[in-house]
């Protein structure tokens, strides 16, 4: 018997292929292209199944109109989960950033599945001893009776169990959010308790829907990307990653031992992760056999499926028969099969779309300058800066009449929208004119929370040092050496306003791109000033940054609860409306915070959107020359340093 299952991750509310920030059809992504390759994948094998691995109520303002303005009332259901009923989802597990808008929020949300929510690892009570009595927060897994048809055409029984999991750094980054609310149980040490229950329970196979990226090999507790050691768990059939935003099978891996990445297996089961939005579909083949009443698997196979490429439309043909030389299952089994759903998706949203647009159309006030991010890494971002300005406005005003009054404001931002995995898209670019809400969330794309941090400076230098980690060592004399660092995502990259500092690029970094501690004694940050004077270890600071931040999200491990001096609930995007409102026109240049120091005879590859070619007199220093276009769709630009 041939048994499919299919995963979409990281949809991140992208329903329908349109862009919002920019306000236009963009057809590389959404859950709408996805579900023509799901009614095509389910025509191919009878016995399909789908599966969403988590990140799916939060990233676009579709998500933000339902988390903020409009609500979610008695009886409603998410537009996210409207659209997954509609496509028929067998089983939902949970992401991170379904915690963005807070527990109530969330849990309202997942009372409309039509189908299970499960997640394994996550508890409303401290975790004890014993994993199979942790009070989690949704069930722990599900078993799915199915009926299926073999390769004759007879219908037999199956159980198939699904299990889920999430990176249990979701306690800290949302600590200001669920703190005594939520807690979560290493990913590995969940699974070694409940996987032997579901067979217990009379699993005859066993999915793992885990949003956790592939990591390292050796198992550590409370790893965030996990996926090589779960893989190595006994009675896991077939393992459904995400959270990364990569795809596997794919060539991000290298060969390994464990990792095949042409096959897409690890430890020899398979395993898909399928992108982010909707830019793929992640199919797992499994061929069974049932042996004295229960199936046991055979071979397996792994693909991922991008809805805009020829080949993809055209080499499917049935999966038993291709796979595996097996004659496709008779006529008499084909009343298994599900209808078309495509239309159904889309139906389930359109109206939502619309009064969508309608809010985020909204005038709030006017720019003088094009706010765009294209150069956000060399230091050079209108689109940092307008953020950096709201954000310390707001907590100089709140930390008035208080003993901190007195105390430096700094404030730190990351370029949220700038290339990176997400493509040569994604980068804010904002032409002068009027400002909509539309444009206010491409400037801040996350619901974070607004905190302040109190800092010496020391903690400074180290905060810039994990920053710094953006890039790539660069040699004297280098001749068109890559800079950026592909290993570390623009969004974890902080730009300190209100300092002024250098970074040596010939040291090596002290961090790696996910934030851990490489070389503990390098140092890259030179000429750190404040006010013109030179920072001292044990000046203190207020630094105004997000609530994931400030928990020491992406190992900024200068931050921490403890070093919190002022939360609120207020949303970074809400604070910058209400400053663009109350000044009406913005006319903030680029603050020139960070420079390079000079590495003599040295060139590098810089690679940035294409529209970046009209913005270069912002980096003339650089003396950029253009390349050309590289065959991901980047503009590449060659500077001097």
């Amino acid at each position: 018997m041939h048994l499919r299952a299919m995963e979409t991750t990281d949809l991140h509310v992208h329903l329908l292929p349109y862009d919002y920030y920019a306000d236009r059809p963009d057809d590389s992504f959404g859950l709408s292209g996805i579900a023509d390759l799901v009614d095509t994948a389910r025509r191919e094998s009878p016995n399909a199944l789908l599966f969403d691995n988590g990140d799916f109520l939060q990233g676009t303002p579709i998500g933000d109109f339902i988390a903020y303005d409009r609500g979610l009332r008695e009886g409603d259901v998410h537009p996210a989960i409207a659209a997954m009923n509609a496509l028929g989802f067998d089983a939902l597990t949970l992401g991170n950033h379904e915690f963005n808008y807070g527990l109530n929020f969330l849990m309202k949300a997942v009372q409309g599945a039509a189908c299970p929510v499960v997640s394994a690892n996550l508890t409303t009570v401290r975790p004890g001893a014993d994993p199979r009595r942790d009070k989690t927060l949704v069930a722990p897994y599900a078993l799915l009776d199915r009926q299926v048809v073999d390769t004759q055409g007879v219908v037999h029984p199956i159980r198939i169990g699904v299990i889920g999991f999430a990176p249990p750094q979701i306690v800290d980054w949302e600590r200001q959010a669920l703190a005594g609310k939520l807690f979560a149980r290493d990913i590995v040490d969940a699974a070694r308790a409940h996987v032997p229950a579901m067979r217990e329970a009379g699993a005859d196979v066993i999915i793992a829907l885990a949003h956790s990226g592939i990591g390292p090999s050796q198992h550590v507790d409370g790893m965030e990307n996990a996926l090589v050691p779960l893989s190595r768990i006994e009675g896991i059939d077939a393992i459904m990653g995400g959270h990364a935003h990569l795809v596997f099978p794919g060539p991000a891996y290298e060969h390994t031992p464990e990792i095949d990445p042409d096959a897409g297996m690890i430890n020899g089961k398979p395993c898909v992760m399928s992108g982010f939005w909707g830019s793929h579909l992640g199919v797992i083949d499994l061929l069974l056999q049932r042996d004295a009443g229960r199936w046991r698997v055979l071979n397996a196979r792994s693909e991922v499926r991008a809805p805009d490429t020829e080949a993809d439309r055209t080499r499917h043909k049935d999966g038993a028969e291709a796979l595996w030389g097996l004659p496709a299952p008779k006529p008499a089994g084909r009343r298994l099969l599900v209808p078309p759903r495509a239309p159904a998706v889309r139906a389930a949203v359109s109206a939502i779309h619309r009064q969508t647009l309608d809010a985020i159309r909204r005038p709030v006030g006017h720019t003088r300058r094009t706010l765009h991010s294209f150069f956000a890494q060399l230091g050079v971002s209108t689109s940092t800066t307008i953020v950096a300005e709201a954000q310390r406005d707001y907590i100089m005003h709140h930390l008035a009449d208080t003993p901190l009054q007195d105390l430096p404001v700094l404030s730190s931002v990351a370029p949220f929208k700038a290339g990176g995995r997400s493509g040569p898209g994604n980068y804010t670019n904002i032409e002068a004119g009027p400002l909509a809400l539309r444009n206010l969330a491409d400037l801040y794309v996350y619901p974070n929370m607004i905190s302040a941090l109190r800092l010496t400076g020391a903690d400074l230098r180290n905060w810039l040092e994990r920053a710094a980690a953006q890039f790539n060592t660069i040699a004297p004399g280098a001749d068109r050496a890559v800079l950026l660092n592909p290993d570390m995502a623009s969004y974890n990259f902080e730009i300190l306003h209100g300092l002024t500092y250098a970074i040596d690029l010939t040291q090596p970094p002290r961090f790696s791109g996910d934030g851990h501690v490489i070389d503990a004694g390098a140092a890259r940050i030179t000429d750190l000033n404040h006010a013109g004077a030179p920072v001292d270890p044990d000046e203190e600071f207020i630094v105004c940054t997000n609530s994931f931040r400030a928990n020491g999200g992406a190992g900024y491990s200068s931050a921490g609860p403890e070093k919190v001096v002022y939360q609120d609930s207020q949303i970074t995007r809400d604070i910058l409306c209400q400053y663009v409102i109350a000044h009406g026109e913005i006319d903030l240049p680029a603050a020139q915070v960070l420079r390079f120091a000079p590495v003599p005879g040295a060139t590098v590859m810089f690679e940035t959107g294409k529209e970046a070619a009209g913005h270069l007199g912002d980096i003339a220093g650089f003396n950029p020359e253009i390349i050309g276009e590289c065959d991901t769709g980047f503009l590449q630009i060659a500077l001097t340093l």
